[in-house]
Order: structure tokens, then sequence, then C-alpha cells
């Protein structure tokens, strides 16, 4: 819901408001409903609004509270604000909508900066205490909901995408060498705070960022599942699978809570089909549901109609299939890449952005499944890891998962933008040495949901569903369930081919030919595969003047990969010139030389 922008100066200087209403305008498709500016003293705020909870003009942003002395722009949504609103009420605060901004607006002044540990839901958040001059930002627990930042001796800016920060003007668009070494290493995540840009950041997850008028500001980690076994569940595999499925029916139930219809993504797997059981399981009826297919290519088959249409007819969805013919992906490749606000190597980014066009048209929130892979281990390289010892948790984690050595990554790029040491693999020591996670496992997937997954897939859902006006919900990252997930043993996830716990509750509710189906992917063929009008684009793109002015990449390394599209993979069968591609795509659409 919604896009969040604003400037705090530090130099005595009024807000330069020509440049928020620039940022707030390109985010005019995340917020289509509304458009708000608020300015006072050293700091101003911009809003785009997508109408989710209370449709009325009481719920526009930014909010201000002057009795309070508050001003909020939010985005996401708190979906425990019907009772937060009830305890603040008890409280003595009076309420003059229905929104869930305005509880974030009482919730601050009550508890300040705490109020994030009373919040269920997504969000991002910037609040501005009129007498102290004080901003507040703030991230939800798993960063579903983004949040950017770029600053110098004289400001701070914020917005809820890159580009509206380019927007606004004044960025350093240099690229960042460690940066381009997380992307080259981790099929293109770049995790927080650093982006591919040297000046900008984002606010990492589970943060709140005080910034004091006069630039200071420190930063507080308000949450961390520990990775440890400490529930009474023991091993019993059955105590698991029932306290499992409660914990999923209440995060789906959560995310109903809308003044809209709320629809699923349902792609026939068994991360989607559980959503949709949920729902049938709380009474929901005739659920809308959406899934999208593409032409075969390569001999590939690029669709899985026939799990979803298994799903739609057990639960009698109001189910709509979307059939997308591969002349229609060169044009959507490129509107896919300029929804991002960061470059994302991930083929299914182009799915989401075209099934996001057509569900917008038909509903305004949608459930999701990312982010079961993560919290239920569900990737066929978790084995090999969780075989480590705990000591041996970096080491295994590279071997995994990395795309390519240092060595090799170091050969591919120009030598002014080499880190000049092993800036991946320092990130994975450094994180795998925080105290917690028993095993290696355990340790695995702390780093994959609360560093990489933020930025990947999260952020693909964002910025493709957002692109349309349309809320993404995870019902997968909803902050109790991944605090359960956490102390699960590792064996009842692992067995089974992964997720086996998930599965286990899947068996009790789904068509057995959905359970214990091969593990699927969003495909997109004709981008896999390099077909012909892909490959034009890329190759248009990588010979462009831009291109070789900025060097990013060895030419001779370019030149091969040009040669043979399809031969050249990474460890874990991704396509480098499609990675390469999509970062010099991705720069030359955001118009940065």
């Amino acid at each position: 819901m919604c896009g969040l922008s604003g400037e705090v100066r530090f130099d005595g200087r009024r807000p330069d408001l020509a440049a928020v209403e620039r940022m707030t305008d390109a985010m005019e498709p995340r917020g289509p409903d509304g458009r708000g500016i608020w300015s006072q003293a050293a700091v101003a705020l911009g809003h785009r609004r997508l109408q989710i909870i209370d449709l009325s003009e009481r719920g526009a942003q930014p909010m201000v509270d002057a009795q309070l002395g508050l001003t909020v722009v939010f985005n996401g949504c708190i979906y425990n604000h019907r009772e937060l609103r009830a305890r603040l009420e008890r409280l003595g605060y009076r309420f003059f909508s229905d929104s869930d901004t305005e509880v974030v607006v009482k919730a601050y002044a009550e508890w300040g900066r705490e109020c994030v540990e009373f919040f269920v839901g997504m969000f991002a958040f910037a609040v501005t205490e009129h007498r102290s001059g004080r901003v507040v930002l703030g991230r939800d627990r798993l960063g579903i909901k983004p949040l950017y930042v770029t600053e110098d001796c004289d400001r701070l800016r914020f917005a809820s995408s890159l580009p509206a920060l380019l927007a606004g003007g004044g960025v350093d668009t240099s690229i960042d060498p460690v940066a381009l070494h997380q992307y080259l290493s981790w099929h293109g995540t770049v995790v927080a705070p650093r982006t591919v840009l040297t000046g900008v950041r984002k606010v990492p997850p589970a943060t709140v960022r005080v910034v004091e008028p006069d630039g200071t500001r420190h930063d507080h980690c308000y949450w961390q599942p520990t990775y440890t076994r400490h529930s009474e569940l023991g091993d019993d595999p059955v105590a698991w699978r029932e306290a499992v499925h409660d914990a999923l029916r209440t995060a789906v139930r959560r995310r109903t809570v809308a003044d809209v219809p709320v629809g699923v993504l349902l792609s026939g797997g068994l991360d989607s089909s559980l959503m949709v059981a949920m729902l049938a399981e709380e009474g929901f009826e005739d659920i809308p549901t959406f899934a999208m297919g593409f032409e075969e290519e390569n001999g590939e088959d690029g669709d899985e109609f026939v799990y979803s249409d298994l799903v739609a007819r057990r639960f009698s969805t109001a189910h709509q299939q979307f059939m997308i013919p591969s002349d229609r992906l060169p044009a959507a490749l490129e509107d896919a890449i300029g929804a991002m606000s960061e470059p994302m190597v991930s083929h299914d980014a182009v799915a989401f952005h075209m099934l996001s066009e057509q569900v917008s048209k038909e509903v305004k929130v949608v459930l999701c499944g990312q982010g079961a892979d993560e919290v239920f281990a569900g990737y066929h390289w978790y084995p090999q890891i969780a075989s480590a010892c705990r000591a041996g948790a970096d080491d295994a984690y590279a071997r995994a998962y990395f795309d390519r050595t240092h060595a090799d990554l170091t050969a591919m790029i120009h030598p002014d933008l080499a880190a000049g040491h092993d800036a991946s693999m320092d990130f994975v020591r450094s994180h795998m040495a925080t105290p917690g996670a028993a095993t290696a496992l355990d340790a695995a997937l702390r780093m994959d949901i609360h560093a990489l997954m933020p930025d990947d897939p999260v952020k693909r859902v964002d910025n493709m569903t957002m692109a349309w006006g349309l809320e993404a919900r995870v019902p997968f990252l909803d902050q109790d369930l991944v605090e359960l997930a956490a102390a699960c043993p590792p064996g009842l996830k692992l067995a089974d081919g992964g997720k086996a716990v998930l599965k286990q509750v899947g068996r009790t509710v789904l068509p057995r030919q959905v359970v214990d189906r091969p593990k699927g992917y969003f495909p997109v063929p004709a981008v896999r595969h390099m077909a012909k009008p892909v490959l034009t684009r890329v190759r248009d793109a990588l010979t462009a003047p831009e291109a070789r002015r900025r060097g990013i990449f060895d030419a001779q390394v370019v030149g091969e990969l040009l040669a043979q599209p399809n031969r050249h993979r990474a460890r874990r069968g991704a396509n480098t010139l499609w990675q390469v591609a999509t970062l010099e795509i991705w720069l030359q659409a955001h118009g940065i030389r």
C-alpha cells in the first residue's frame, strides 16, 4: 500500500519541496488513489496512496495529528490495527479515521520507537516530531516493505523506491564495488544497507532509525529469532504439523484485513495452494485466484495450469488463467526492468509484472507464497549445507550457494570496480559468526531469511505488484510463523525432499498430486533459453555506447558471452549473460550515465 518520500535538512535551510514532489510523483504507480505533500521547518514529506483500509479521505497522507504534534507517512498494512486501536482507546486516545495509519501515529505517541514491537504486519514509515524536529524511520521485521535513503552532511532523503530518489536529483550514481561483488555472487542480490549505487542505501529490515535535527542518527534492531531449539514441541512430527497448521491459518487470516476484496496468486505449487486451503478453512468462498503461463520454448513448458486447476476445482475458487504469447515478452521485459528498484536477475520478475497487470484489473490485494522455501528449507541446496558442522557453515554455504568464486568474479569486471577482497564471503563469515543458530542449516536459513530474502524474492514481488497498484501480502513471512519455523528441528524441515512439515500440513487439506509433485518454479522459457527477441535486446544493451563508456564488464568476457549466449552458466545454472545484461539494461532504463 502506497509510496512515501521525504527530505530532512541539517544545514538550516528549508527542504527542497520541488525535489520531494518529483520523488512523490515518481511513485504514482505505487499509489494511484491519492497524493499529498507536507512541510514544516527542516522536514518535508510526500505520499502516494493506494486505498486498502479506510477508503475515505480521513485516511489520506501525510497524516497530521496536531494535538500530538506528529506527522507520518506510511507504506504497508498493520494487520492487527483494530486490536491496537482498541488498546489505545482504553489508554485515552481518540481517533478521527478508521485507518491503520492513524494507529501508527497513536502507537508512536504512546510507545515511541518501541511501537514497532506491537505491530503485526508489513510496513515502512517516517514519523516527524513537530516540537523536536526528530524524524524516525522504521521498517518491518522481514523487510517486506522497502525504504531507501540517500544522504550527505546537509540533508537526508528517503523513499519507497530507488528511482524515486533518482528523480529527486543529487544522487551519487557510481557503482559500489562491494555491491557489485554481491550482485555477481548471489544471483543479483545486494543486501542491506547497500545498493548497486554508491549514493543509495537501504534501511535494514527490523530496524528503527532515529534521525536527530543535527544529522546524528542511530539504528535499533528490534527483532531477530535465535534459530535454536526452544520449543516445547520437541521432535514430535505430529505436534509440529499441528502447530504449523495453526500458525499458517492465523497468518493467512491476518492478511485478509482490508476494505477491498483479497485474491490469491495460485501457481498450483504447495505454498500458494496451502493459502487457498487456509482461506477455505476460515470460511471464505468464491476466492479470487489467478494463474499465468507462457508459451513453451526449447521444449520447456511455460505453464503449470494442471495443478492450479486441481486446487481451483477442489475449493471452488473464482479462478482466472492468463496465457501470455511469447511475442509480448520483449516489451514486457523492458517494463519489468523499468519497474525494478534495483536490478534483479530472477527471470520470473517479468512473469510477476505481467501477472500483476492483469490481476490489478480485478483486485487490489493478493496473497502470494514467497518465503516458504526459505522459512521451511525447501531448496535443493539446503541438505548439502546441513551436512556440515556448525563451524564450517560459512564454507558450506559458499559451496552450495555462490554463483562463482572471487577469482572468477574479479576476472569478469573492470579492475577499477573490483572490491579488492572477497566481499561476499566476508559478509557470510560475519553473519554466520553471530551468536545463535544451533546448526549449519540454522545459520544458513538465518542468512537467507534475514539478509538475502528481503532483496530477492521479497523485493521482486513488491516491485512487480506495486508497479500496478497491487498490494501483495506474504503469509509465510508472518513473524509468528517465522519464529515457530526457526525453532523447528532441521530434520523435520529437510525430510521428504524439503519442507517436510509443510508437506504434512498439505497432505491433510490438498490433493496429493499437488503435495507430491516435483518442485516447480515460475517458468519463463523465453528468458531462460535466451529466445531471439530476448537475445536481441541483451545484445543491444551490452553493445550500446553507454555500456562501452561505463565499462563495468571486461570487453572480452562480454564478447564471449554474446557469442555463446546459453553456454556460460553460474554454479547453480543461472545464465551469466542474463546476469550481466540485466544490470546494464537497468542502468540504461533509469538514465544512469
